[in-house]
């Protein structure tokens, strides 16, 4: 729209790079940047929300942790049941060549940041199916992991060790979250 011979499309523009400049010169930015980051992994690793969806029998084991034995989710760990609401892809059961397109479109619907979990030997390596034409020899063919939980098959304690762990990952993460200039 263009009021009084302004642009407004390009005076936000001009005004945005105006204040990042400013902030830059005035350390101000580090100093929100180091605030927002602290805030922003703390917000993350207490609320990770693994996709509900399981290939074979660790899927049964995954659903024993969510039980009131073990209830995960009094660590902030809940289930979702579609791909855009998660940020944890919870990979349990071999993986086949026919099903590893769907894992990797699973992942790629996953909102950024996002993070995959192997969970038992037949994601990890293939399991007693290593061997097998159809099956491959581990899910990190098909998307970058994160973390591992050995075992077949997995006990819910580890399942719960690999959310702690994912946590401490995210504890470490740095960058510049937010006040990032667009280009």
């Amino acid at each position: 729209m263009n009021v009084l011979g302004f642009n407004s499309s390009e005076f936000v523009q001009w005004m945005g790079r105006g204040i990042d400049r400013t902030l830059e010169r005035t350390k101000i930015k580090a100093f929100v940047n180091y605030l927002t980051r602290r805030l922003w992994n703390w917000s993350r690793r207490n609320s990770l929300w693994p996709l509900h969806w399981g290939l074979m029998c660790c899927s049964i084991e995954m659903a024993a942790a969510f039980s009131p034995r073990y209830d995960v989710e009094r660590f902030g760990v809940l289930f979702r049941s579609t791909p855009r609401q998660v940020d944890i892809l919870l990979v349990n059961g071999p993986v086949s060549h026919k099903v590893a397109p769907a894992v990797r479109r699973l992942y790629e619907q996953m909102p950024e940041p996002k993070w995959v979990i192997a969970m038992g030997e037949c994601a990890i390596s293939g399991g007693p199916y290593y061997d097998s034409y159809s099956v491959l020899p581990g899910v990190d063919n098909v998307v970058p992991v994160d973390v591992y939980i050995p075992g077949c098959p997995v006990r819910p304690e580890a399942m719960m060790d690999a959310f702690f762990k994912l946590r401490d990952k995210i504890k470490e993460e740095k960058g510049d979250m937010f006040l990032q200039p667009k280009e």
